[in-house]
């Protein structure tokens, strides 16, 4: 927009007010700090995120909308409940992250006539997931339903956001949105000043996983790795690092997790602060299948200078160039991954060098305030 037009109120749609604080804070006080006016819409709130987001200049206004299920009905009529709260609030731009709000904040967003309409696929989550098993009739005519509530959302949006190429190849070439409204942003990347590189670790040579306990994350083949790698060398030491997600059908239980700690194969410490078990890593691993947008966990490793080990896999393949950084494994293979983690422990002088060269591409890919930049010129385009 002209720098002399007044700046515009932008309407920040997510389904998990959690997220505005793990995943928005620097796009957010970013946009106050330009003028912009900032309504962060949220069905969640709580006292501690309401008062974060007014720490950042920002508004939380509730809304209705769930973050997981298909209820037809009831989405039906949060849509038409956002679309009323959007009429009243008046916001120039909308912009909404994660699959509800941005299918239904799309529709809600045009049938209130909001003016310019955002919406940001960060990964495409379960429904895309390969199984490795031939997909039920349930699950594909899961996908198939949002593949068309995507394509009647994208019909309402101006521009759509990817942070992968292959999430916005997929639903272009099948015809869901033109390329000419695709925009590729890249990882929503982090402040590297406050994730700064440790010095490599090669004694003990320690792989780290971080992760929420689902086998789309590739946990299981992580622990097989670790039992193949031990047989080999067992001064290798293998953490895993997440709790389970008893709401996912693929989520490892506790007792799984505890029966590996049992056999000996890895430490479990469960949900804790990533960095101080970054500091003692010798590696990050993250050997998921799952349609990662780009995964944050990867970045931070990047950032701390560690190698990575992870998939070619969607999402994952733009955190690692494969040989420089680390290495790129075919997901849901357990051998090629210990393959891979024995060439750390054979050649432990790549730790370092390695290392160094994913905090250079962390560097290069994803500064979050290089990335706000450009979300920021996309927002505050005029069309």
């Amino acid at each position: 927009m002209a720098e002399n037009l007044p700046m515009p109120t932008l309407a920040l749609i997510t389904a998990n007010a959690q997220t505005l604080r793990l995943f928005r804070t620097h796009l957010v006080a970013a946009l106050v700090a330009r003028g912009v006016r900032v309504l962060a819409l949220a069905p969640n709130f709580d006292d501690d995120s309401r008062a974060l987001v007014r720490s950042l200049g920002a508004e939380p206004v509730d809304c209705r909308l769930q973050r997981t299920g298909l209820n037809p009905v009831r989405d039906l009529l949060d849509t038409l409940h956002l679309a009323r709260l959007l009429r009243r609030l008046r916001p120039d731009v909308v912009l909404g992250y994660a699959a509800k709000p941005v299918i239904y904040g799309s529709m809600a967003a045009r049938l209130a006539g909001v003016p310019r309409r955002l919406a940001m696929v960060e990964g495409l989550g379960f429904a895309f997931t390969p199984s490795g098993e031939k997909m039920s009739v349930k699950r594909r005519l899961f996908q198939r339903l949002l593949m068309e509530l995507y394509r009647a959302a994208f019909a309402c949006a101006h521009r759509v956001v990817f942070l992968n190429p292959d999430d916005e190849a997929q639903l272009v070439d099948a015809g869901l949105l033109p390329a000419s409204k695709a925009f590729m942003l890249g990882g929503i990347g982090l402040d590297l000043a406050q994730w700064q590189p440790a010095a490599p670790v090669s004694e003990p040579p320690t792989f780290l996983l971080t992760a929420r306990l689902l086998r789309e994350k590739g946990v299981l083949e992580f622990a097989n790795a670790a039992r193949i790698v031990k047989s080999q060398h067992p001064q290798a030491r293998f953490i895993l690092l997440g709790v389970p997600d008893e709401a996912n059908p693929g989520s490892i239980t506790a007792a799984q997790a505890q029966a590996w700690v049992d056999e000996g194969l890895l430490e479990w410490p469960g949900f804790q602060p990533v960095a101080p078990w970054l500091v003692q890593a010798s590696v990050f691993v993250l050997p998921s299948y799952y349609r990662e947008g780009v995964p944050l966990s990867t970045q931070e490793a990047m950032a701390m200078a560690r190698p990575v080990i992870t998939t070619d896999a969607p999402g994952c393949r733009e955190t690692v160039v494969d040989g420089v950084n680390g290495f790129l494994v075919p997901p849901r293979n357990a051998q090629a991954l210990a393959q891979k983690m024995c060439v750390f422990i054979e050649q432990p002088e790549l730790i370092a060098s390695m290392g160094q060269a994913s905090r250079r591409l962390a560097q290069e890919r994803f500064d979050v305030h290089q990335v706000n930049e450009r979300l920021i010129a996309l927002i505050l385009q005029a069309d």
